[in-house]
């Protein structure tokens, strides 16, 4: 029987956009005969007219997480992440936080350009969804190269989830001279990125979309992870045994899992 693969971004109640308790998404991932889970909630500095919203408190997020790992040992292995909201000017203020914590896993992910959440529709107003696109890949780019201390970039291809723009079709060709320069960055500095199953509820591809996985595997991208991005248990894991076959079919033979920061390697 093939192992399930381990769920490497999940969020709960310490995320402001989750309600979901800690035993609860244990509880669920063991149901689901998850190996691994990586519990990985939001930290946004200087969150746009919400700057604590994305704030939590980090002592009781490890005393929490600390005591569920050991509760859980005999059934689930538990690791500590968090995930990262990325803005140049942030990078000292990003990398005092990671190194006064002992987290196991960090994602870098990109949620704000230009001071704003493309997750509002207010923010595409006026705007072309194309040329917003590759400003957000190139937001990107400035990321990689202001912060290196995450373990992988998060949902790439993460703006296209929200765009209100019916008539706006991604073709993730167009703008791969800017992605590639993403993944060459990424894999020079030792860094990987993640398969994000979130975007099966947007459309139907994950983040980023299967060419992009399938170039950084061209490129010589090794390290990856799987993750749901769920703020509910009933998420987790969602469409993995869809994402495996896609990996397998790009090339990849394993998924990564971290501990104290740390890579290893489990075979598809």
């Amino acid at each position: 029987m093939q192992i399930q693969l381990p769920d490497y971004h999940v969020h709960t109640c310490f995320s402001g956009d989750s309600d979901a308790s800690l035993k609860d998404v244990l509880a669920r991932a063991v149901s689901l005969s998850l190996p691994e889970i990586c519990i990985t909630d939001h930290m946004d500095f200087d969150y746009p007219n919400q700057p604590d919203f994305f704030l939590f408190d980090v002592q009781e997020y490890f005393s929490s997480l600390m005591a569920l790992r050991e509760e859980y040992a005999d059934r689930l292995s538990v690791r500590i992440g968090v995930e990262l909201g990325l803005q140049p000017y942030l990078s000292g203020k990003l990398c005092d936080f990671i190194e006064k914590y002992p987290f196991d896993f960090v994602i870098g992910s990109s949620h704000i350009i230009d001071d704003a959440d493309p997750y509002y529709p207010e923010f595409w107003e006026g705007r072309k969804p194309e040329a917003i696109v590759r400003h957000y890949f190139e937001s990107v780019l400035e990321n990689i190269n202001a912060f290196s201390d995450f373990d992988i970039y998060g949902h790439l291809d993460y703006i296209v989830r929200y765009c209100p723009d019916r008539a706006f079709v991604y073709h993730c060709e167009e703008y791969m001279d800017i992605i590639e320069e993403c993944l060459r960055a990424l894999i020079e500095k030792g860094k990987g990125i993640e398969v994000n199953t979130a975007g099966f509820f947007y459309g139907d591809s994950p983040n980023p979309h299967k060419k992009i996985l399938c170039r950084y595997r061209e490129l010589g991208g090794e390290i990856l992870t799987v993750g749901s991005d769920s703020h509910t248990p009933e998420k987790m894991a969602w469409n993995f045994t869809m994402v495996r076959e896609m990996l397998l079919s790009c090339g990849f033979s394993y998924v990564t899992t971290f501990a104290n920061r740390k890579a290893s390697f489990m075979p598809l």
